[in-house]
């Protein structure tokens, strides 16, 4: 996967930068959607792990050659290269990677409870494929040459995976890592409870438009002050907000409503933070990073003891998606593309932004 990327990202990031329309000016918080009802595209949408749920344990070989009828070019990477089982093409019962490796997966109750709970949580896929589709409608909206990959819907056994690109033409959708805020199997894998908003069924969009995002444009944290990153994530919200605009701010940060009402109403004194502690342009990773992945809380913006710490971790992600968003407002003659690929010294930025918290 790992090639994948390495060969793919120039492609992917010269299809982003491809796009010629206009983005509307923001002259408020509600924006204009573009109009989408005369770009008819095909997302084609499979569920591997009912398929492969189905097979019958007695007879994996059978079910297994039956499976690779239906996806010749996944199903050997699913066995081999994301489980690891290192089954070769090898259909046999008695072989060891099927008898050790994929058996177990299919027959072990924790697992098969697994792949039931995925199928009464998600009966069918229609909310979530409307939801894609509206997405890659404006991606082809602004950027014509994309080329909208098919989506398979996987169980992987709690494996942390969410949303991964096989190549352009597949993107795969871990549903095991989307059952919830209660689903209680993800502490028992080490989830932090910080996590759980990223894995309720709305959020399935966002992380998939984010992974695309990221295989074009890879965040960039070497030698970057915190000021730089918080610009980088942006644009990174910014995008995935204009291809799923009516995707709630807090939704598309994995938010709590709490430390979403406590971000806007406290976005001035946020910002002042970062510039009274002399944060901005730190190079340190420990005066960076806090601030700019997902955390439990932003760290020295509440008291150590509070009883509820409301800040989150990735506020400075959200300072920069405001500082993004203002950047916009002045420049509403700048197409999403090219403000994608423009780059600006962080002194210049803030002086064309013009952002100024509330």
């Amino acid at each position: 996967m790992a090639k994948y990327f390495r060969k793919n990202t120039k492609l992917l990031l010269q299809v982003l930068a491809a796009g010629v329309a206009t983005i509307a000016a923001c002259t408020s918080i509600t924006e204009k959607t573009p109009d989408t009802s005369g770009i008819n595209i095909q997302m084609k949408t499979r569920r591997f792990d009912t398929e492969l749920y189905a097979i019958d344990t007695n007879n994996i070989g059978v079910g297994l050659n039956a499976l690779k009828i239906k996806f010749p070019d996944f199903l050997d990477y699913f066995l081999d290269t994301l489980m690891a089982y290192g089954v070769k093409g090898n259909y046999t019962d008695t072989a060891m990677p099927i008898r050790e490796g994929l058996k177990p997966f299919l027959a072990y109750k924790d697992y098969v409870e697994l792949e039931e709970y995925i199928k009464k949580q998600y009966p069918d896929t229609k909310t979530t494929d409307d939801a894609l589709l509206s997405g890659f409608k404006l991606m082809k909206y602004y950027f014509p040459d994309y080329k909208v990959p098919g989506i398979l819907y996987l169980n992987m056994g709690l494996s942390r995976w969410t949303s991964f690109a096989i190549d352009s033409n597949t993107m795969c959708i871990g549903l095991d890592m989307f059952l919830g805020d209660d689903f209680p199997w993800y502490t028992s894998v080490g989830e932090p409870g910080y996590m759980r908003t990223h894995r309720r069924k709305e959020y399935i969009p966002v992380s998939v438009f984010s992974t695309l995002y990221k295989i074009a444009l890879p965040i960039k944290t070497q030698d970057k002050c915190l000021l730089e990153l918080m610009l980088q994530r942006g644009k990174e919200k910014y995008f995935v907000h204009k291809v799923l605009p009516s995707v709630p701010d807090s939704v598309l940060f994995g938010f709590s409503s709490k430390q979403m009402e406590w971000c806007e109403k406290n976005e001035a004194w946020a910002y002042n933070f970062f510039v009274k502690n002399q944060l901005l342009y730190s190079r340190e990773a420990q005066n960076v990073m806090p601030y700019v992945t997902d955390g439990p809380f932003a760290r020295g913006m509440e008291a150590a003891n509070a009883d509820e710490k409301l800040t989150p971790g990735n506020i400075g992600s959200w300072i920069g998606y405001k500082m993004i968003q203002s950047y916009m407002i002045q420049h509403s003659d700048l197409t999403l593309s090219g403000l994608l690929k423009k780059e600006l010294s962080i002194e210049t930025f803030l002086n064309d932004a013009k952002y100024k918290p509330r």
